[in-house]
């Protein structure tokens, strides 16, 4: 397939271009939708075969035997990311979001502190607090234009009733690939303070070229407060399958979650099993690396464009098709640098205050989409901001 190839997707009841001027005003007609996680892509040949051969049968009944499905994750893991991974440890929620609100459900209470390194992917905060939990944010500070941690502040800011730690591996807004000392010291930032692990590692396969994921299970000394997050419907563009794994390899850990589970009478939908069965091979990892050296070029591009507007910064992209875009420089209040992504360069982006504390100042942008479309969204914003040349 080519990644070139320019897909009208209005009309066909996809929120980010059906729902973008509701929500900020951007008109589809001569707007450019670059806000929600999802790809401007059709995903592999092998994804479509498989839904067209369900098609073909013609029944679409319930699921069973999902051996095949559960040894296809097995593979990935181990082959892509050299995690091994047992049958019995994988759950299969409604996404990863989800997953994160059973994971809150079945492992914290109400009142308990639930920490988040932030800014950070919004969906987290809006679960936590819906359930009625504290929301801890510790704001990562940047340094040499990246965030890093700072577990001295953090340690500083525990009160004791924080009971669970969301990371986002790798990050999301920012596009960190965290290294194993980075995780290391987030196991002892756990570990100190009594806290489970919920990994999500939803972004673990969109990588730039060189670099490589360390998933938080390969962290030795933590499994029996771990419980890790993945799935292939960012990687593969079928988010809207909405199915992700809860992977627990702790025994009590995972009767807590499997009874949470079974009294919610959750299961997942036999489309998205399918679909992930067939993502998750040699073709499916063909067409990932393809992918990933396609969105390393549009980050190339996206980048230089930004940059070269003065006060506008891009932060550099290890992991992710999501750029992290400051305007602080700008000397610009929130609302107007806004308005001009939004009413001069008819773009609609995510508004960096949804990410939490460290965010005021930022807007991210979606940079999965054919490259001429990338070069007219750099175009715009620098006619935007053309007085600041």
């Amino acid at each position: 397939m080519s990644f070139d190839e320019i897909i009208d997707r209005r009309g066909s009841h996809c929120v980010k271009w059906d729902m973008m001027e509701t929500l900020y005003g951007v008109s589809p007609q001569d707007g450019i939708s670059m806000w929600v996680a999802d790809m401007e892509f059709r995903p592999p040949a092998c994804v479509q075969d498989a839904l067209q051969a369900m098609l073909d049968h013609g029944i679409y009944g319930y699921f069973g035997d999902d051996s095949a499905y559960k040894g296809a994750i097995i593979w990935w893991m181990q082959n892509r990311h050299g995690w091994t991974v047992e049958p019995e440890w994988i759950f299969s929620t409604h996404g990863l979001v989800n997953g994160t609100a059973m994971c809150l459900d079945a492992f914290t209470k109400e009142g308990d502190g639930i920490v988040l390194f932030t800014p950070i992917y919004h969906a987290f905060a809006k679960v936590i607090r819906a359930s009625n939990r504290d929301l801890v944010q510790c704001e990562m500070p940047i340094v040499e234009g990246q965030y890093v941690l700072d577990f001295d502040a953090w340690d500083a800011q525990m009160q004791g009733h924080e009971k669970m730690l969301i990371l986002c591996s790798p990050h999301n807004p920012g596009g960190r690939v965290w290294t194993r000392q980075e995780l290391e010291s987030v196991a002892e930032f756990a570990k100190r303070h009594d806290l489970l692990i919920v990994s999500d590692e939803i972004h673990a396969d969109l990588l730039m070229p060189g670099l490589a994921h360390v998933p938080m299970a390969r962290i030795e000394g933590i499994a029996d407060r771990l419980i890790m997050m993945t799935a292939g419907t960012k990687t593969f563009n079928i988010a809207g399958a909405h199915v992700g794994n809860v992977i627990i390899a702790d025994e009590g850990l995972r009767a807590r979650f499997g009874a949470r589970m079974l009294a919610l009478g959750l299961s997942p939908n036999s489309f998205g099993l399918h679909m992930i069965t067939a993502a998750y091979s040699p073709e499916g990892a063909a067409w990932v690396d393809d992918l990933c050296a396609y969105l390393a070029e549009n980050a190339r591009v996206f980048d230089a464009g930004i940059n070269a507007i003065p006060g506008l910064r891009s932060m550099p992209l290890q992991s992710t098709y999501l750029a992290w875009v400051d305007f602080s420089g700008t000397g610009m209040t929130r609302e107007e640098f806004t308005a001009r992504v939004e009413q001069e360069a008819k773009i609609a982006t995510n508004h960096g205050p949804t990410f939490g504390k460290g965010g005021d100042s930022f807007l991210r942008f979606n940079i999965a989409a054919p490259r001429s479309v990338v070069e007219d969204a750099v175009a715009r914003m620098q006619r935007a901001f053309g007085d600041l040349q």
